[in-house]
């Protein structure tokens, strides 16, 4: 296939662009649907008559409908879609690209998704299809997935559909964070759970928490009971966060923000603050998983892209902690360059 494609970019120089071109505008439409012309447009980053001239041409073969509320697409363009999609990664080295930070990481399982989602929300969203992809492949009859607050994790929810499996719960991993309330664990879960067509139980505990009130909570039966749930398991679904960043969003007294920044603090998950090491320089009590229960947990999915993550990503993988990683290009470029 590749000599193939190799012949065609000699004798057809512009194959490959209109092979890009046409994945990129089909996979904005199925994530994007319904959508109009001069949005798919500005989405793609493209002029409206080039575009206008794709989605007849799409239209034609059978890949989308067109009606007054926009651009939909089809079974057979959604086909096409994963095919093609399926081709570029191939072309374009992804496949390489997962193997190599796979060895790199000594993981079980590596998902790159082109593009660099610190630049393009469209593959931050691919992030989360992809996510969703994966969880499908994986999930069982009766499983508990605990997830993770986060944006990253938000698009994950955004991108879930029904699982068509009996009796699958969602647990959040931790209380809020007193952020925004989409991006907090609580939500997502429900959210998740909702599109899945699952079950889900929710955790009403602040986050952080002092080790007074820490101990005092731990011991009321509801907290108990889901704690338990979360803490056994049999999947994980998280993101990493860059450790500066985190700090400030959950307004880290200033002792605490200078000590992990002292510590040169690179990334952040489950509360943990890591160096480019590996080693946890600050933790955050909170009432929900630890990092000592993934020890047991089969698949432990972390979530993270954009070249601004690399770091994170790196420094939490020395812990060892999760065997699944799905990310985008840049960051698993500079990961290897690192």
């Amino acid at each position: 296939m590749k000599d193939l494609i190799s012949l065609q970019q000699k004798v057809f120089p512009e194959v490959m662009e209109i092979m890009e071109r046409r994945t990129n505008l089909l996979k904005s439409i199925e994530l994007l649907q319904p959508i109009g012309r001069r949005s798919l447009a500005e989405q793609v980053k493209l002029t409206e008559r080039l575009v206008r001239g794709e989605v007849e041409f799409f239209q034609k073969q059978g890949f989308v409908d067109i009606t007054s509320k926009g651009i939909h697409m089809t079974t057979e363009g959604a086909r096409i879609a994963e095919q093609l999609e399926q081709l570029m990664r191939e072309i374009s080295g992804v496949k390489v690209l997962e193997h190599q930070v796979k060895e790199k990481l000594q993981l079980d399982k590596v998902i790159v998704v082109p593009g660099n989602s610190d630049k393009e929300r469209r593959v931050k969203q691919e992030l989360g299809k992809a996510c969703v992809s994966y969880l499908k492949d994986v999930i069982k009859d009766h499983m508990t997935i605990a997830v993770t607050g986060g944006s990253t994790m938000s698009l994950v929810a955004e991108s879930m559909t029904p699982l068509n499996k009996k009796d699958c719960l969602f647990v959040p991993s931790r209380g809020g964070l007193g952020e925004q309330v989409e991006n907090q664990a609580n939500t997502i879960c429900a959210q998740m759970a909702k599109r899945a067509q699952g079950e889900y139980r929710l955790l009403y505990v602040p986050d952080p928490i002092s080790e007074k009130a820490y101990q005092s909570i731990i011991e009321e039966p509801a907290v108990k009971e889901i704690s338990n749930e979360i803490q056994n398991a049999d999947i994980v679904l998280h993101g990493i966060g860059d450790a500066i960043t985190m700090a400030n969003r959950r307004k880290t007294p200033k002792s605490q923000l200078e000590k992990i920044k002292e510590a040169d603090g690179a990334g952040e998950a489950f509360g943990y603050y890591f160096d480019k090491s590996g080693n946890i320089v600050h933790k955050v009590r909170t009432v929900g998983l630890q990092m000592e229960d993934l020890q047991k947990i089969n698949q432990v999915i972390a979530v993270a892209g954009g070249t601004s993550k690399a770091d994170a990503i790196e420094s939490y993988f020395k812990q060892g902690q999760s065997n699944v990683l799905i990310t985008d290009e840049a960051a698993a470029e500079k990961l290897l360059k690192g």
